[in-house]
């Protein structure tokens, strides 16, 4: 991609925390839902803290996070990520965006793993830059 079509940096408010799932996910999702609801959703995404990779951002001056992470079951054919907003004071949402999927079954073919995983982020990231603005 050529230089001039980077996307901006992210804000530097936000910053990137890998390393593990956040707990304010869980407890976003559980004031918005029964805590059986919150721990099926995304296919126990929030209750194990197993599934790889993910990457996730959080802006603790306003106390809200953004997360790239598998959405469907392992054992599902079509596997997908999700991008997953938890907005400043409070509340959860799934962006809805492009489907960023693989087939596990077919490991080579495009888009992989890793391609999914990859136009997640960017578009996370471009996510990041416009709710900066209403912020």
């Amino acid at each position: 991609m050529p230089h001039w079509q980077d996307p901006p940096p992210r804000p530097a408010t936000w910053q990137r925390c890998d390393a593990g799932i956040l707990p304010l996910w869980w407890d976003r999702l559980c004031s918005q839902t029964s805590q059986q609801s919150a721990a099926l959703f995304a296919a126990g995404l929030f209750t194990e803290d197993r599934r790889r990779p993910i990457a996730q951002w959080y802006n603790p001056a306003v106390d809200s996070a953004l997360l790239v992470a598998p959405e469907s079951s392992p054992e599902w054919p079509v596997q997908r990520f999700g991008i997953f907003y938890a907005p400043p004071g409070g509340g959860f949402t799934q962006v809805h965006s492009a489907p960023h999927e693989w087939h596990p079954r077919e490991p080579r073919t495009s888009p992989t793993e890793l391609e999914a995983f990859r136009a997640a982020v960017a578009e996370a990231e471009r996510f990041l830059q416009v709710e900066m603005y209403f912020v």
